[in-house]
């Protein structure tokens, strides 16, 4: 399989408002647009994100209205404070304000018209240990497979 694009679809019967919303607080522009679907991108494509409504005929088996819960949407970026600013000045609503985790991310968040929980991220440095509960023991790992192998 070669994969020439991929993007999400969040079914919604909020298009519009969806649309008006990535444009104004993101800086999204709409590359396709119908009365049943719009397909948005980033300026230089590095980012796609489609919305269809739900009760279009030529919809996909499967997915049901976006109910708001089960996904999270992670956009990264180079200076999350400065897209913290941009998204302030656009007026867009804040659900997480700016923060620094102890896992290695500057971000904050917001929810879209659709519902959908958006989290603007910047890699930073962890703090000190924070991850090595968390790391798998490889070597341990190893001897448990040669063990199982044995049976």
């Amino acid at each position: 399989m070669r994969i020439i694009d991929r993007y999400p679809i969040i079914v919604t019967p909020k298009l519009r408002q969806c649309r008006d919303f990535w444009c104004q607080h993101i800086g999204l522009s709409v590359l396709f647009e119908a009365s049943w679907f719009v397909l948005l991108a980033a300026g230089d494509q590095s980012a796609t994100l489609a919305f269809m409504s739900p009760d279009h005929p030529s919809a996909p088996p499967g997915p049901d209205t976006f109910s708001g819960t089960g996904m999270c949407f992670e956009i990264q970026v180079e200076d999350a404070a400065a897209a913290f600013a941009e998204f302030q000045h656009s007026g867009g609503p804040v659900g997480l304000q700016l923060t620094d985790e102890p896992f290695g991310q500057r971000r904050f968040g917001f929810t879209d018209p659709s519902g959908l929980w958006v989290d603007v991220v910047e890699q930073i440095d962890p703090a000190p240990g924070f991850w090595e509960p968390y790391m798998l023991d490889t070597e341990a790992n190893a001897a448990v497979d040669r063990v199982n192998s044995r049976d």
